[in-house]
């Protein structure tokens, strides 16, 4: 009688808590404490924008503080290398770039592996660049800016994020696609790249979209044409490169969650989950569309493929251009 009593027993905790009679461990809660998210660029920018967004809509889904951290510097990578340097519990996230996941080649000396130490939650959004210039420059259209780097190789300016960012390797991709030569002027990030567009030290950016209409509108920019294949109703009238004459030139822009490469599976998978959660609500697609930008979502599994196919485009851009950096 008392075996069959055991035995019983047994079988309902078996039922009740199958991971406990397997000898695993519950899932520990998360978060049960503030979570970070860095962004490894300058406050104003895209990827500040959008890492606020999911930090005001993941902390009211945690029911914790999710705070941002600006780390800029290096196209990116002195942000991302506090991430891949953090534990690897969930508590420190990252906005991740262009840069970070798909450019790092023109940094040989970096001192973290960003395939192996950084690891995808999702990608959150695409984002078109816009070809924008200081209106005193003498360029009323894209045609008339390529002629005017014809006549003039190397002595217009196009300012950047910094090294690696999106607004960098969309100019070089640019560069390459109408035959033209530049000087590249990098920066600590979008603000300061576009402080000085407005002030005119430099001639040309090619800006994340989201931040162009406000300078746009008052006349502090021209934009000249998107970089995208299809026209943006964020800027009107403003056509693609493509229309514009340059066959072929299409560099949009993507912000990812992201964590460090030592988070385990599950809660890759769980970090995934609630970030998609915030991108299908439907205040959230409205204000990212607002901006200009577009939500993405999906798996770790479809980012994991995603940038391996965005690292193998861009790698081709850098050995074309021959950009390597110390």
């Amino acid at each position: 009688m008392l075996r069959c009593l055991f035995v019983a027993v047994l079988l309902v905790v078996a039922n009740a808590a199958p991971g406990l009679a397997q000898g695993q461990p519950p899932a520990p809660a998360f978060p049960t404490k503030p979570v970070r998210i860095v962004v490894p660029f300058s406050p104003g920018g895209t990827a500040d924008v959008s890492g606020r967004i999911m930090a005001e809509h993941l902390g009211a889904l945690w029911g914790q503080p999710v705070v941002v951290e600006n780390r800029p510097g290096a196209g990116g990578n002195i942000g991302a290398e506090v991430v891949a340097r953090s534990p690897g519990d969930g508590y420190t996230l990252l906005i991740g770039t262009v840069g970070i996941h798909a450019a790092s080649a023109i940094y040989p000396r970096l001192t973290y592996d960003p395939t192996k130490d950084i690891a995808p939650v999702t990608v959150l959004i695409d984002v078109p660049n816009v070809i924008i210039v200081n209106p005193s420059l003498p360029a009323r259209n894209l045609r008339e800016l390529v002629a005017l780097a014809r006549q003039k190789p190397g002595q217009l300016t196009f300012a950047s994020a910094g090294n690696g960012s999106s607004t960098h390797m969309a100019g070089e991709l640019f560069l390459l696609s109408a035959g033209v030569q530049m000087s590249h002027v990098p920066y600590r990030g979008s603000s300061m790249a576009l402080n000085d567009l407005v002030a005119g030290s430099v001639n040309v950016m090619f800006e994340n979209l989201p931040t162009v209409p406000p300078l746009a509108q008052g006349n502090a920019v021209r934009p000249l044409a998107l970089t995208s294949a299809t026209r943006s109703d964020a800027l009107p009238g403003v056509p693609t490169a493509i229309e514009a004459g340059v066959e072929g030139y299409v560099a949009t822009a993507w912000m990812t969650l992201a964590a460090p490469g030592t988070v385990p599976e599950p809660l890759l998978e769980r970090l995934n989950a609630d970030a998609r959660k915030v991108l299908a609500q439907p205040a959230v697609q409205q204000r990212l569309r607002q901006l200009g930008a577009t939500p993405v979502g999906g798996t770790v599994a479809e980012s994991r493929r995603f940038f391996a196919a965005e690292t193998e485009k861009w790698n081709r851009v850098i050995q074309a251009a021959n950009i390597r950096l110390n």
